[in-house]
């Protein structure tokens, strides 16, 4: 949806919602500052509120076969991106505000987390290009058993080679996390002898985080300090602090959900959320927060090195097809050979899911990236500006 079109949410789809910390406000902000033009910041603060609180209702209504899908990682991506705008507005129009006490302390710390979050986006690019490597695995199985007018010996040894490479940089999180680290970093240089071309795949290594970044610690310090606004602050900003404070809070969601669902040295979900239910967004996001763990929480799904459905969908599909590929003897009877041609069929699906979603992710997650630089530049610029001119 693109920024204009999230500005049109509809104040009657939250009257069930009850008010938000603002309104609650209302007397105190009208007592501090001339009715229109506290009522004119209002509109536009609690507009913000309801847009955030839209927007992830409307990631929470997907079903459990939807969430964490790649279309939803991009979803979520993509309501980031709308919030992220939005907010971006409203610093640009409140910009005269920014570096009068206590604004300017809540949107330096901001700029702080904002920092931690592009780290974050660095991790994930990486976790993608991992998941791009067992793509190709996936891809040499399918060119060695699908569209064979018989399949014979060489082609299962051909396809059984991959699946053990596959199987080898999928070893989840059982291992430590430091040995997780080292696999994600040495993927492509430890296959280099074997296949110069993989190598290419580590291609922008500038995005790369270093090998003691820890995803778990990265997303504490993003939490750290996360308090909602005091009363009396809320009125001293004229309500501005509540809208930097909900960017905040969307921030760390979003980056929580990427590191839970992508790839990732030194995973850790256990972030804690705690906000206010007087927000209108709270319900929601926190709904999210209480599914992803639970789905981190199954057996199948402890250990994984990933929760995106199509990363266990390749861990399946890969084992199906080992179970097959040990069973065979040749020549294959007709019965072992329709087997495999339903279990290559099935992890042709798998493949094209995952090759006509990374491309578009990738690019997203880069976008997340260079938007989050331009709106801290455009902020840090407006707060120096400002300070010039005092």
């Amino acid at each position: 949806m693109p920024a204009t079109d999230c500005q049109e949410a509809s104040s009657a789809s939250f009257s069930s919602l009850g008010f938000s910390i603002l309104s609650r406000r209302r007397d105190q902000v009208h007592s501090m500052e001339s009715p229109h033009e506290a009522t004119a910041q209002e509109i536009e603060l609690e507009a913000f509120q309801k847009l955030v609180a839209e927007r992830f209702h409307e990631l929470a209504a997907s079903n459990s076969g939807e969430l964490l899908t790649i279309s939803w990682t991009r979803k979520l991506l993509e309501v980031f991106l709308c919030i992220q705008e939005e907010f971006r507005v409203i610093v640009f129009n409140k910009k005269g505000f920014l570096n009068k006490p206590p604004m300017d302390r809540y949107i330096n710390e901001f700029f702080e987390r904002s920092v931690k979050g592009l780290d974050v986006c660095n991790a994930i690019r990486d976790g993608i290009e991992q998941i791009r490597q067992w793509q190709n695995q996936l891809e040499i199985v399918l060119c060695a058993l699908d569209n064979q007018r018989s399949i014979g010996e060489g082609q299962v040894r051909r396809a059984k080679k991959a699946l053990i490479d596959l199987t080898i940089g999928m070893l989840d999180e059982k291992e430590s996390n430091t040995a997780l680290a080292h696999r994600n970093r040495s993927f492509g240089r430890n296959n280099v002898q074997r296949d110069r071309k993989s190598f290419g795949h580590f291609r922008s290594l500038s995005w790369s985080v270093s090998r003691s970044w820890s995803a778990a610690k990265q997303l504490q310090a993003l939490g750290n300090n996360m308090v909602a606004p005091r009363p009396n602050e809320v009125i001293a900003t004229n309500g501005l602090n509540v809208a930097v404070f909900t960017m905040s809070y969307v921030l760390l969601f979003v980056m929580w959900a990427l590191v839970a669902a992508i790839p990732c040295q030194d995973r850790g979900l256990q972030t804690h959320f705690s906000v206010s239910r007087q927000f209108l967004w709270a319900v929601p996001m926190l709904s999210l927060h209480e599914r992803i763990l639970e789905e981190s929480k199954k057996r199948d799904r402890k250990n994984a090195c990933g929760l995106l459905k199509e990363i266990r969908e390749i861990e399946e599909c890969a084992r199906h097809m080992n179970e097959l590929i040990d069973s065979v003897q040749f020549p294959l009877t007709e019965e072992k050979e329709g087997e495999a041609r339903n279990r290559v069929k099935e992890l042709g699906m798998v493949y094209g899911a995952i090759k006509d979603g990374l491309d578009p992710l990738e690019r997203q997650v880069r976008e997340v990236f260079h938007r989050i630089v331009r709106s801290r530049t455009e902020g840090l610029d407006s707060i120096g500006r400002a300070n010039s001119h005092d």
